[in-house]
């Protein structure tokens, strides 16, 4: 054993329990307004804080004093005060900000309530359903997911495809599956009046959730209804899109097949997925890491749960996809056209 090697290693560790010990913190910080005041009326001292939120000044102190640790609040020894930065209110404060990523301590933890049920699965062998894990993951999921698609899905994913954002100007039907809250789906309907936009999902409270959405924001060109990737109802689409979801199916080779027979002819299939390479040695870095746990605590069961039960998972990579695409699905053509930190972006055709 080399002494040096342990003390990294126990360096590494303690950087990554110091942000497991703050999953709590930082929802904590969200929920009860904590980052949204400091960003707005700081600096703040610790009682300036407590004041501006009415809550207990000891409490207030102990969690600035836990995010400053984790340089997340900077504090000024010299006036004892604290402020959210810019770069840091992105993340944590600002909702509509295209790095928000308070949704994936939200996430976390509904992890760490699925532990039991994940862990029971690792002896069976069997599935468990996106609706049957613990708290509400699939709200959490789709909150960690809109802050990307408001940033790129109009302003750059549909530009990539060939001749869609004309189509959709005109006028085109589009089918949006698994669009789970229907946050993807509203953009595209709101940025394309002209065109109407059905989503479907094979979760029934996810369903409920985007049928909420449509009523706040009466929108008279897209509606929602329950339907899997296999079954949903329809012909003669000019645009079918799966966002981060096709890994997730039980049988997305046979999804691929029903999304052929319903586009139409010069129709566009728009596949947004994690972020991957095709190999493990090359998938080792930070957005792997968490993809990667993400998968076998979500993704993995949740296809498991459903008929075939593929199991791709978050890190399937292009080669694995093309097979189901074009190989298995009957497509002709499966192109990367973007790409994100986070996301690759495909256009197959008929």
């Amino acid at each position: 054993m080399k002494e040096d090697k342990l003390n990294d290693f126990i360096g590494q560790m303690l950087h990554d329990l110091g942000g497991a010990y703050g999953i709590s913190l930082v929802r904590m910080g969200n929920s009860l307004g904590l980052y949204r005041t400091l960003y707005a009326q700081g600096p703040l001292t610790f009682g300036g804080l407590a004041k501006a939120t009415g809550l207990a000044e000891r409490y207030v102190r102990e969690w600035l004093s836990y995010n400053v640790a984790s340089n997340y609040i900077v504090y000024s020894p010299q006036t004892q005060d604290f402020t959210l930065p810019e770069e840091q209110a992105m993340v944590l404060a600002i909702k509509d900000s295209p790095v928000y990523m308070v949704p994936a301590f939200d996430t976390a933890a509904a992890m760490l309530d699925n532990q039991p049920l994940i862990e029971a699965a690792f002896h069976t062998g069997d599935g468990v359903g996106w609706g049957n894990q613990s708290g509400c993951l699939f709200c959490a999921v789709a909150g960690l997911f809109r802050p990307g698609y408001r940033a790129h899905l109009v302003a750059d994913w549909l530009p990539a495809l060939d001749g869609v954002v004309e189509k959709l100007e005109r006028g085109a039907k589009v089918a949006d599956i698994g669009c789970g809250h229907g946050h993807s789906t509203l953009l595209m309907a709101e940025a394309f009046p002209n065109s109407q936009f059905i989503g479907f999902d094979f979760h029934a409270a996810s369903i409920d959730q985007a049928r909420a959405h449509v009523d706040h924001h009466k929108s008279d060109n897209l509606r929602f209804e329950l339907g899997s990737a296999k079954d949903f109802p329809g012909d003669d689409y000019d645009l079918i899109t799966c966002f981060d979801c096709l890994h997730d199916m039980g049988d997305p080779a046979g999804a691929a097949r029903h999304i052929r027979r319903r586009l139409k002819d010069d129709g566009t299939w728009l596949i947004v997925e994690p972020f991957a390479q095709d190999r493990l040695e090359d998938n080792l870095n930070s957005v792997g890491r968490i993809y990667y746990a993400a998968s076998t605590m979500i993704c993995i069961p949740t296809s498991l749960d459903q008929e075939v039960g593929s199991a791709l998972g978050a890190q399937a990579g292009p080669k694995k996809l093309r097979k189901i695409v074009v190989d298995e699905g009957g497509f002709t053509s499966f192109n990367c056209v973007a790409e994100t930190p986070f996301n690759l972006i495909f256009e197959a055709r008929p």
